[in-house]
């Protein structure tokens, strides 16, 4: 941010793009964050949990697009700051009480994003296909 770099991996690991709707809650942040460190989905059928890999979490409102009518996308479905920071927060101390190193961006913030994506692999993971979180 700003020419700044406010977080990074520093070796292989998961990017984390964390968009909050109405419905979530800090049991739904903590559940996406125990299923984030333990998805096997790295080399050899391994989680992040299994490498010990980091994991860079960035809040992203813009995954909650809704982009049923016309041309621009709406943000309706998206939860406002004030509700989507704290959860955010959530999830990245779940990760840390979980073991894992996670770095982040700012919330809110007008960031640059890189990344190398291998094979390339991208999973959304949508706590509204679990049902009722347990």
């Amino acid at each position: 941010m700003d020419g700044q770099v406010t977080g990074e991996l520093t070796r292989p690991g998961l990017l984390a793009l964390v968009g909050i709707t109405h419905d979530d809650n800090e049991q739904i942040a903590n559940k996406m964050a125990d299923k984030t460190w333990q998805l096997r989905i790295l080399a050899d059928e391994q989680s992040a949990s299994d490498l010990n890999a980091p994991i860079l979490v960035v809040s992203q409102f813009t995954l909650y697009a809704n982009t049923r009518k016309g041309r621009r996308p709406s943000w309706n479905r998206a939860a406002p700051g004030p509700v989507s920071e704290p959860l955010v927060d959530a999830y990245c101390a779940a990760l840390r009480a979980c073991g894992a190193e996670v770095a982040t961006g700012i919330f809110g913030a007008y960031m640059r994003v890189e990344l190398v994506n291998e094979g390339p692999v991208t999973i959304l993971l949508d706590s509204a296909d679990w049902g009722s979180v347990s």
